[in-house]
């Protein structure tokens, strides 16, 4: 419905879904967080319930958009054999906070919840959560994160310039690249690679564009694409401090905004040859792309904040040297990835990790500020569910 015809439901899409980053994720297990847990016991776990045992040995392990449903499905499985129960399409709209706990929980149909300890794990892009918070005044704070556009080269480019060679043989992976450049101190970074992969859009409501990408297991579409994103810190967004937390929220959100118009609705992106983005040319063309909504030639200077389109500008020059062929027009730059994490925190305290005023309330995860993908979320919820069975236990043999 969004690719073919335009249109989005704000409550089904490729952010929200069953697993990883959404209903698309590309299910890249590759993380820093080794300090955060154990890393190998994730990886483990995703190869008995079906992921490939080469992500248990590999550098920078991926399962693919294409095989990661099922093994998020047989989790879940498990969970129910074990006692566990899963209630979808039950919108929560409602927190009701008495004596410093959240005494019940009221969905979008009119039910209510009630829990010794609530695990909130919500996701970068929970929006209505993030307000609902804020107009409850309980408190948030505006996080760093980043910004930016997704381009994308043509696979075999990719290849010839990772491996020196003008055909990759059949014993070599499709070729990826990381890239960072500090630009009048800011990072700018290549973020969520995607060999072989495809630029989805991830809006989550109407009159916004959002992308992202996706790889399948065998990487095997004609095109490489990853971000190119802009650090944002708080000084970036005080245009928007009214909104208080949310200012980096709005911030996000207003760029969306501006590139879901000037993309001419539909959610068709913005884009430029990459050159020609680097000349400050608006594309009198656009070579093929693999944004299923459809790309439109727009100047996304228009787009960008100035700071944004300049450091781009600056850090894609600095890659060209370092990629012998990476500035190319045979190159799209679409806009806006903007989203690479939440803008926004949910505080908790470091030993009992729980919110400093809700004392049942435990957030978790990227969309409380805690991770920054697959791997790392997950260890945080192990993290946050022994924490909380450690209370239940202690409260039992009081």
């Amino acid at each position: 419905m969004l690719n073919r015809e335009g249109n989005i439901n704000s409550e089904s899409n490729y952010c929200f879904g069953e697993g990883g980053a959404g209903t698309y994720s590309d299910g890249k297990l590759y993380t820093r967080s080794s300090k955060r847990g154990d890393v190998d016991r994730i990886l483990n776990l995703f190869v008995h319930f079906g992921a490939e045992e080469n992500i248990s040995y590999e550098s920078h392990p991926h399962i693919g958009t294409n095989k990661l449903p099922q093994i998020i499905t047989a989790m879940r499985k498990r969970i129910t054999d074990c006692g566990g129960e899963f209630l979808f399409e039950k919108k929560v709209i409602d927190f009701i906070v008495k004596k410093n706990i959240i005494d019940n929980i009221k969905t979008a149909d009119g039910n209510i919840y009630k829990a010794e300890a609530i695990i909130l794990a919500t996701g970068h892009s929970a929006r209505d959560i993030f307000q609902l918070f804020h107009s409850k005044k309980i408190k948030l704070e505006l996080k760093p994160f980043s910004l930016g556009i997704r381009v994308e080269h043509p696979q075999q480019l990719i290849d010839s310039i990772q491996y020196h060679c003008s055909t990759r043989n059949s014993y070599l992976p499709p070729a990826s690249y990381s890239l960072v450049q500090q630009v009048n101190g800011k990072g700018v970074f290549s973020f969520c690679m995607c060999p072989g992969g495809i630029i989805a859009p991830a809006a989550t409501d109407l009159g916004e564009v959002v992308v992202n990408g996706w790889s399948p297991s065998k990487r095997n579409n004609p095109y490489a694409n990853s971000g190119i994103v802009v650090t944002i810190n708080e000084k970036d967004v005080q245009s928007f401090k009214k909104f208080g937390a949310l200012a980096g929220m709005f911030f996000q959100k207003a760029v969306e905004e501006k590139a879901f118009e000037a993309g001419g609705g539909k959610f068709v992106a913005p884009a430029q040859r990459l050159v020609d983005f680097i000349q400050n040319k608006v594309s009198s063309t656009l070579p093929d792309c693999s944004y299923m909504p459809g790309i439109q030639s727009a100047a996304i200077k228009e787009v960008l904040p100035a700071f944004i389109y300049k450091s781009l500008q600056q850090a894609l020059k600095e890659f060209g040297n370092k990629m012998q062929g990476y500035l190319t027009n045979e190159a799209v730059v679409v806009a806006t990835e903007s989203r690479t994490s939440s803008p926004v925190r949910i505080p908790r305290d470091l030993d009992s990790l729980q919110h400093p005023q809700i004392n049942n309330l435990y957030p978790c995860g990227e969309g409380a500020g805690y991770a920054g993908g697959i791997v790392s979320a997950a260890m945080d919820g192990e993290k946050c569910a022994r924490q909380i069975a450690v209370k239940l236990n202690a409260a039992v043999n009081r």
